[in-house]
């Protein structure tokens, strides 16, 4: 039996135009507005554990203000992600940038409440230090998980300059904690160097199989879609996306540019073919402001993270009403 719900969705006055007013992620409410948020959208502005480039602090308010233009009907799902499930703008973590370890804890115990209290999580970041204390968090109450892993990195790399806990580093450490299902975890778009085969192996070991880059160039999107699907199975999905996994032409704004990497329509193609999938939480990180032209990776990622929505809906709090479930 459904209960009717007064969901509330995209700020709507008709003497105040998009790009004017304060920017939550997509005009949404903010957190303290509703009275429950199905998924709350939660900036954290950390980017200490960064290894090139700094500036992804900055990445949660560029992505919000790059929502602006994000419309509530999605065509390819004929759905409406904000009409489907509350989402509400929950504001930005309270981190400072001076201990990891520190900014981590407080990641991880702000959002747990969130998640206690009934909400999944999409994260704007951010460097990808800040997935460890997501997946610790979803991991806590969901129990090990699929990960869904977009990025020209493998993010399994293990110390780096003295620390375990640094942007390369927050999937072996995940799995060295127990939070990751090793037999369903995915990587794709991944083509950034490596020093040596032995990283490779260390990959596979912590659970991960790799979709490269190259692949997009030979095999269709339904065939990698599939076996994405395939591989993540029917369990909680954890979702993270380096915007880096997008060429550089079409994000520069980050702090470890690869060349060679994939388009936003193949992105979003993939994305797309995923309905179904038991989504859990997720994340949207490492945009660098600094180093975006004319807005083009805000507009990316905000993007992204209404995709990752509209997939978070499609499930949505009542059940999967994708009109099937993911595959094993």
């Amino acid at each position: 039996m459904t209960t009717e719900r007064n969901i509330i969705g995209q700020r709507e006055d008709p003497d105040l135009p998009r790009y004017a007013g304060i920017a939550t992620f997509a005009l949404l409410p903010r957190l303290e507005e509703v009275d429950h948020a199905d998924v709350a959208v939660v900036g954290i502005p950390f980017d200490s554990g960064t290894s090139f480039r700094p500036g992804a602090r900055f990445g949660p308010a560029h992505i919000r203000e790059h929502s602006r233009q994000l419309h509530p009907y999605h065509q390819f799902h004929e759905s409406f992600p904000f009409r489907d499930q509350q989402v509400a703008d929950a504001g930005d973590v309270g981190v400072g940038p001076y201990g990891i370890e520190q900014a981590v804890e407080e990641i991880h115990s702000t959002v747990a409440r969130l998640i206690e209290g009934g909400s999944r999580i999409l994260a704007l970041g951010g460097d990808h230090t800040i997935a460890l204390p997501l997946l610790r968090a979803a991991a806590a109450v969901h129990g090990p998980l699929a990960v869904l892993h977009f990025d020209a990195h493998l993010d399994t790399w293990d110390t780096l300059h003295g620390a375990a806990i640094w942007h390369g580093s927050p999937f072996r450490r995940a799995a060295e904690e127990g939070l990751l299902d090793f037999e369903h975890c995915q990587h794709v778009g991944i083509r950034g160097g490596v020093y040596g085969p032995d990283e490779l192996a260390d990959d596979r070991r912590v659970g991960f199989e790799s979709i490269r880059s190259e692949e997009f160039q030979h095999r269709s999107i339904e065939s990698i879609a599939d076996q994405v699907r395939r591989r993540l199975g029917s369990g909680p999905v954890y979702v993270s996306i380096d915007i880096d996994v997008l060429d550089p032409s079409q994000a520069p704004g980050t702090g470890t540019p690869e060349v060679a990497g994939i388009t936003t329509r193949e992105l979003f193609a993939v994305l797309r073919q995923l309905r179904g999938l038991r989504i859990v939480g997720g994340d949207v990180v490492e945009v660098a402001p600094a180093y975006d032209h004319a807005g083009i990776t805000g507009l990316a990622a905000a993007h992204t993270a209404w995709e990752v929505l509209a997939l978070m809906g499609l499930w949505g709090p009542a059940g999967d009403r994708s009109g099937g479930a993911a595959q094993e």
